[in-house]
């Protein structure tokens, strides 16, 4: 099973493109998505995720093409997404925002409230199901973000930038909780943050001005570092590296 960018261009507006003629199948367990500012990192998941429309190209899970209204209900049950930025919807709770967001991947109401009772166990969120949403922490909104991603029971998981602003510890429970799902799904992470790449991920694919820069599995990606980095700072290093080339 892959995800598949095929010649994707966007751009806002009369703006300099975002992303050009991307062509990219990610296929492996756990991804992870780099790339400085601006980078087209966001636009990319945001496409995968069928909400937004490439300019040209076009994107396709398993054959399910979002751009045929066919499928487009299929491929949105199929691929979830969390933003970087969760938002709630106010005065429901925890349970009704993760059953709202089933309801409108498609599920019926009945369905949706039935499966989010389970997507919070899974996330470890059941003893706070009846708390109203504006009371959680950004750990637990993140958690609560990916329940609604589990509650349409996904096939692939974009994660956009989840652990920005969550504090060490808040970190710490995030990657513990993307690892234990990944025996069920895969998943794909954007972030600026290398700590534990070795440890989570598959795949590196690296973007800049809106066009992959490097794509290729995690020890090779380490070996772009220089040889006097310390271990601990591999991928830094790397990153580092490939991003100089660039510039």
């Amino acid at each position: 099973m892959s995800l598949q960018f095929t010649r994707c261009s966007f751009q806002y507006g009369r703006k300099v493109p975002v992303l050009s003629r991307l062509s990219l199948s990610i296929d492996h367990r756990a991804t992870v998505l780099l790339g400085p500012n601006g980078a087209g990192k966001s636009t990319l998941l945001g496409i995968a995720s069928s909400w937004i429309t490439p300019t040209q190209g076009a994107v396709n899970w398993r054959g399910i093409n979002p751009a045929r209204s066919k499928d487009q209900r299929a491929y949105r049950r199929a691929v979830g997404w969390l933003p970087q930025n969760v938002k709630p919807m106010p005065g429901l709770t925890v349970r009704e925002n993760v059953a709202y967001i089933g309801w409108l991947k498609g599920m019926s109401r009945n369905e949706a409230w039935d499966q989010s009772s389970a997507a919070l166990h899974r996330v470890k969120l059941s003893s706070l199901a009846d708390r109203k949403s504006h009371q959680m922490s950004g750990g637990q909104l993140r958690r609560m973000g990916i329940a609604g991603t589990l509650v349409h029971e996904s096939e692939i998981i974009l994660l956009d930038e989840p652990t920005a602003g969550l504090d060490p510890s808040q970190r710490q429970n995030f990657r513990d909780l993307v690892t234990e799902l990944l025996a069920d799904v895969r998943i794909v992470v954007s972030t600026h943050q290398t700590e534990d790449l070795d440890a989570m991920y598959e795949r590196v694919v690296i973007l800049d001005q809106g066009k992959v820069r490097f794509d290729g599995d995690t020890h090779s990606f380490l070996s772009l570092a220089s040889p006097d980095v310390p271990e601990a700072r591999r991928a830094e290093g790397a990153y580092t590296q490939m991003i100089a080339r660039e510039v």
